[in-house]
C-alpha cells in the first residue's frame, strides 16, 4: 500500500466527471434546501458547467492533485453526474461501495466501465453493491452521507431521506466504520440532505455547523467525539454552510503537502480568522464553481476521492 498512516485521511488522487448534461435536478429539490431554480436554458448551463469544471481540473492537477477525469455518457440524461461522490466510495483496503440513490435520475449515474478503468489502475479487491436497497426506498449517498474520519474508522451521519439507518448499519458492519448519527437541520427545521454540505473532516481539522444540529445530546456527543479524536473544531455558522464553507475537502499533493479544496463561495463565507486556523493545516485551494453550485452541491461534491492502493 502506497499511501502511509499520515496520509490515511486526504489522499492525492481523485475521480471527477466532466458534465455531458447540466441542470438543477427537479427529483432532488424538494428536500435540497441549497438547490437553485435556474432561469437560464439547460444548454446554457452545460456550457458554464462544464467551463467551471475543466478550470477546477486545471487548478486541483496545478496543485499536485491527480485528477482522473472521466466524460458524463450522453445518454440517459444524467443531470447531477458532476457529483460522483454520492455514487462511490473507495477504500484502502482494496474495496470499492456504489451506493443506493435517492432520485431515480441519479441511479443511472452508477457506472461499471468506470469500476473497470479503476481496475486498470489500482489494485481493487472487490466491489460491494448496495443500490439493491432502493427496492426498499433505502438510501444512503456516499460521502454525501457518510463523512469519514478514516484515521479513527469513524463515519459522520446527518440522517436524512438520503441516509438511512439501515444501509449505514451495514456499510458500517462491512467496513468497520463507528457510526455517528444526529439530525442537522436548516434555518426552516428540514433536515440537512448530506452530512457533506455542514461538515468537512481533515487529519487534524473539522469544520463543523454544530448549531444545526439541534438536539443538544447529539451536538455534545459529536463535539466530544471530535475533540476525542483530536480535530481543532472550526465552528461554522447556518450563513456560512448555506454558502458551502461545509462543503470542503482535504487532499494532499504528490509531496505530502495538505491542501483544503472549496469553492470562491464558500471561501469568502469563511473569517479572517478561521481562514488563519485552517491555513495552519492545509493550503486553501479555491474553485469557481457558482453555476455548478445552483444544483446544490459545491466542490467536496464533485470530488470523488480514490484511497486505493496503486497497482
Amino acid at each position: 500500500m502506497t499511501q502511509d498512516v499520515a496520509h490515511a485521511q486526504s489522499t492525492s488522487s481523485v475521480l471527477m466527471i466532466r458534465p455531458s448534461r447540466f441542470y438543477p435536478n427537479p427529483e432532488t429539490a424538494a428536500d435540497n434546501a441549497f438547490q437553485c431554480s435556474a432561469d437560464r436554458d439547460p444548454d446554457a448551463l452545460t456550457r458554464m458547467a462544464r467551463k467551471e469544471f475543466d478550470a477546477a481540473v486545471q487548478t486541483l492537477r496545478a496543485a499536485g492533485i491527480n485528477v482522473h477525469v472521466f466524460e458524463d455518457t450522453v445518454e440517459p440524461e444524467k443531470p447531477d453526474a458532476v457529483f460522483p461522490n454520492n455514487w462511490i466510495s473507495t477504500h484502502h483496503d482494496g474495496r470499492i461501495a456504489l451506493f443506493p440513490m435517492y432520485s431515480a435520475l441519479r441511479r443511472r449515474e452508477r457506472r461499471q466501465d468506470i469500476v473497470e478503468e479503476l481496475h486498470k489502475h489500482y489494485r481493487v479487491t472487490d466491489v460491494i453493491d448496495y443500490s439493491a436497497f432502493e427496492e426498499q426506498g433505502c438510501c444512503l449517498e456516499g460521502t454525501g452521507s457518510l463523512v469519514f474520519d478514516h484515521l479513527n474508522k469513524i463515519a459522520y451521519v446527518a440522517l436524512s431521506n438520503r441516509s438511512d439507518l439501515r444501509v449505514i448499519q451495514r456499510f458500517a458492519d462491512d467496513f468497520g466504520y463507528k457510526p455517528i448519527t444526529f439530525t442537522s437541520v436548516d434555518s426552516n427545521g428540514h433536515p440537512i440532505y448530506h452530512t457533506n454540505v455542514m461538515m468537512c473532516i481533515g487529519t487534524a481539522f473539522a469544520m463543523i455547523g454544530l448549531e444545526t444540529i439541534s438536539n443538544k445530546v447529539e451536538r455534545k456527543l459529536v463535539r466530544a467525539r471530535l475533540e476525542k479524536t483530536g480535530k481543532e473544531i472550526v465552528e461554522l455558522s447556518a450563513d456560512q454552510i448555506t454558502n458551502f464553507a461545509g462543503n470542503a475537502i482535504e487532499l494532499h499533493d504528490k509531496e505530502g503537502k495538505k491542501l483544503l479544496v472549496l469553492s470562491s463561495r464558500a471561501d469568502r463565507a469563511l473569517s479572517k480568522e478561521q481562514r488563519e486556523t485552517l491555513s495552519r493545516y492545509a493550503q486553501l485551494v479555491s474553485l469557481e464553481l457558482p453555476t455548478i453550485e445552483l444544483a446544490g452541491g459545491s466542490a467536496r461534491c464533485m470530488i470523488a476521492t480514490i484511497h486505493l492502493p496503486r497497482l
